[in-house]
């Protein structure tokens, strides 16, 4: 009896040092992380619809170029023919000038008036011909910013790709960093982009504890030998319960408290590595609000009690890109 009230007061004593804004402030950062994350999925879906748009418009171009060249050399021949009508004209009206009989008058009249006629013509095409000079050259200058941003969504699909690629070397070391647990509560996946690594709690953590046990402890450094090879991946750690209410003592504030505290004890585990930046981690408890199976058996409950660890590759390079496009 006497141990179990020694047991007890020692925890409530290491709950009481947990200031409630702290596990505010983390409450506050990971929403904002959840909202950047959701900004960052949309962007590149609008640059997958970017580019897409880019390449209609580009083939778009070239349909109009075509055309174009098409409606230039048939305005230059109708030029050319129009010219040698007027030639052929002036040379009729030079000779009926040599003439000096009223109908000859009449007939040079009648030449004056259609040499102005063609010569208006001529202007109007000279006029048409400029215009779709000027409108060629528009196109051709369309033409290279689409060829440009072209290159530019290239990159960026590259770019992309090249990130998805080391995300999945990611999970594979990790998945090969972590074989002795599993079977043992532990799943590494990748969907979105993302690395995802679940390890239940009875991997890591005894009923009512935050405090990581030996095995638990070991299946974390391990996971932090891989990610301390790659700086340049954040790493959130969340944790989750089931819906059975926390029934221990002390101030601990429930189920949400419980999980922050679990994700804090894993972090700190991971800074014990000296090649992996504060910067790139934060710690968040989800409670029992994000769960991955009903709460409806035993089994499930144990699924729900977890931690997960999510890699999220730094979209620094692809925002920049991003801005270009646009």
């Amino acid at each position: 009896m006497k141990k179990i009230l020694i047991c007890l007061l020692a925890v409530s004593a290491l709950v009481s040092c947990v200031p409630a804004k702290k596990f505010k402030d983390l409450e506050a950062k990971y929403s904002r992380l959840r909202k950047d994350n959701r900004n960052m999925s949309k962007e590149l879906a609008e640059a997958k619809a970017a580019l897409e748009k880019t390449k209609e418009e580009r083939d778009l171009a070239l349909v109009d170029l075509d055309a174009l060249s098409n409606k230039y050399n048939e305005v230059s021949g109708e030029y050319d023919a129009a010219k040698a009508n007027l030639a052929q004209l002036q040379d009729s009206y030079n000779a009926l000038e040599t003439n000096s009989s009223a109908s000859i008058a009449e007939n040079s009249k009648k030449n004056r008036q259609l040499l102005a006629e063609l010569e208006s013509k001529q202007n109007d095409l000279a006029e048409k011909t400029a215009a779709l000079e000027a409108e060629r050259k528009r196109l051709e200058r369309l033409q290279k910013d689409l060829a440009d941003r072209s290159a530019r969504v290239d990159e960026l699909e590259g770019l992309i790709a090249a990130k998805d690629a080391k995300m999945r070397g990611l999970k594979d070391a990790i998945s090969k960093a972590l074989t002795d647990f599993e079977g043992k509560g532990l799943t590494v996946e990748q969907r979105d982009g993302k690395v995802y690594v679940s390890l239940e709690n009875k991997l890591l953590f005894d009923s009512g504890s935050w405090t990581v046990g030996t095995n638990g402890t070991k299946a974390v450094k391990q996971l932090g030998s891989v990610l301390a090879d790659n700086p340049e991946i954040a790493v959130l750690i969340e944790g989750h319960t089931d819906n059975v209410p926390y029934g221990g003592s002390g101030n601990l504030q429930g189920n949400w408290d419980l999980s922050a505290k679990r994700a804090t004890s894993i972090v700190n585990i991971l800074r014990q590595n000296k090649r992996i930046d504060p910067k790139n981690l934060t710690a968040a408890g989800r409670g029992e609000y994000a769960p991955v199976a009903e709460n409806d058996t035993p089994e499930n409950k144990a699924k729900n009690r977890r931690i997960e660890v999510i890699l999220t590759p730094k979209l620094d390079e692809v925002k920049a890109l991003l801005q270009e496009i646009d």
